[in-house]
């Protein structure tokens, strides 16, 4: 389960991220950094990445760290892998339903995102304590 999490959330990242590249209008930072790379032609398809596809790989990532809790239960790296996706979905909730630029969300998200995936990869989770000797709050092994 812990590499069906770990390839989850980098899929999450690089779908979200992939999916900001083709917004030019919503995300012109990152949109222009696609078009440098050779996205560009996604802006075609922009309504379905910002309705769609955007909040679904945030959905993704989000769900994947949530298990991954439930795999480690390591607070200190649960909190930031959630805040991430959080914050790519507040940015479309924002640019939906005010209509305003969320990238000021969006762009704090994406870092959150990629550094806990960096992190992930050169030092991967390990399970703290077992669940039944595991106490849930501070992920310490009680002695029995």
């Amino acid at each position: 389960m812990s590499f069906v999490t770990r390839v989850a959330d980098k899929a999450g990242l690089l779908g979200s991220i992939t999916s900001a590249m083709g917004c030019a209008s919503c995300f012109p930072a990152i949109a222009s950094l696609g078009a440098t790379i050779g996205l560009g032609f996604l802006s075609q398809y922009e309504g379905l990445f910002i309705r769609i596809l955007l909040p679904a790989f945030a959905g993704i990532a989000l769900f994947a760290n949530a298990v991954g809790w439930l795999n480690h239960r390591q607070w200190r790296r649960t909190v930031p892998g959630l805040i991430g996706p959080v914050l790519v979905l507040m940015a479309v909730f924002v640019m939906r339903a005010y209509g305003e630029h969320s990238g000021w969300l969006l762009y704090p998200g994406f870092a959150v995102m990629l550094a806990v995936s960096i992190w992930d990869l050169f030092s991967p989770a390990k399970r703290v304590c077992a669940t039944d000797t595991c106490d849930q709050g501070t992920g310490t092994v009680r002695k029995s």
